[in-house]
């Protein structure tokens, strides 16, 4: 769906480089996650492909085509929610969502079901200018899908969240890459990042170091140990043991055997200790 070879940009103020020749693609049915702190080069990679910044150098090829080839039908395929809600105030929720839907020839999904799905049903006629943000965030969310474009762009999807929400959103997300949607993900949430992403990319100032699967990130990287935490008497005990000879390891036998077992983990980093030790930056 997306394939972007040896990309850069300048914006016109500044002259370092936002973006330096990175490279990357996307594959049809993909959730696809860009992870990197503030002002790493994310937003501005996702407006490129969008359209928004123009004068790029490189190749960014959508959907088959050139992004400079592409007139205004490409924003019918696809469907964009940022963090930062653009929304119109002095409307409700259902006439922000009417409105939208009028802009595109696809025909739109029922609003009320969206609306409800996202828990803002009963709010479906009050001006949108008393929202909290976290209910800004859910109405531009289902603005986005609300044409049923085939690729979406989500910057930051569940900043403002609570954990209800937040999990909404994802279900849903989860739920459009289940019907072939493909979908491009930035965020510094690295939790959002391990539930949601096929594959993700780490971002740190416009270069990319690496790009792989979660999973195989966190065990490439984990300390291919086993932590055993077990019942001894009144107290908690825990082991550690290498991974390599555990099968025939004699001592994890007899703890399983003869002790109440509290938890077997698999001492896997986390996505934000990976870029950490990959990148030398935090996610802030």
């Amino acid at each position: 769906m997306i394939k972007v070879s040896d990309l850069g940009f300048a914006y016109q103020k500044s002259r370092a480089k936002a973006i330096k020749g990175i490279d990357f693609h996307i594959k049809k049915g993909e959730i696809f996650g860009f992870l990197g702190p503030s002002g790493a080069g994310k937003t501005t990679t996702q407006r490129i492909i969008i359209g928004l910044l123009q004068g790029y150098s490189g190749s960014v090829e959508v959907m088959g085509k050139e992004r400079r080839e592409w007139g205004q039908e490409f924003f019918e395929r696809i469907g964009v929610a940022f963090d930062f809600p653009n929304l119109y105030l002095k409307l409700t929720a259902a006439e922000n969502l009417q409105l939208v839907a009028a802009y595109y020839q696809n025909k739109p999904r029922n609003i009320e079901v969206l609306l409800d799905r996202v828990g803002l049903l009963p709010d479906r006629d009050k001006k949108v200018e008393a929202f909290s943000k976290g209910m800004k965030m859910r109405l531009n969310f289902i603005r986005a899908i609300l044409h049923d474009p085939e690729l979406l762009f989500f910057d930051e999807p569940t900043s403002g969240l609570d954990p209800l929400n937040a999990k909404i959103i994802k279900d849903i997300i989860l739920e459009l890459k289940a019907q072939g949607r493909t979908i491009f993900l930035t965020t510094h949430n690295m939790t959002v990042a391990e539930q949601l992403c096929d594959r993700v990319a780490f971002i740190v100032e416009g270069e990319i170091p690496v790009i792989d699967s979660p999973k195989e990130l966190m065990v490439q990287h984990g300390a291919h140990t086993v932590k055993i935490e077990y019942h001894k008497g009144n107290t908690t005990k825990a082991e550690t043991f290498p991974m390599e000879g555990l099968k025939e390891n004699q001592q994890v036998f007899d703890i399983l055997k003869r002790r109440d077992i509290k938890t077997i983990h698999s001492q896997e980093a986390t996505l934000e200790d990976i870029f950490i030790k990959l990148t030398g930056r935090k996610l802030i």
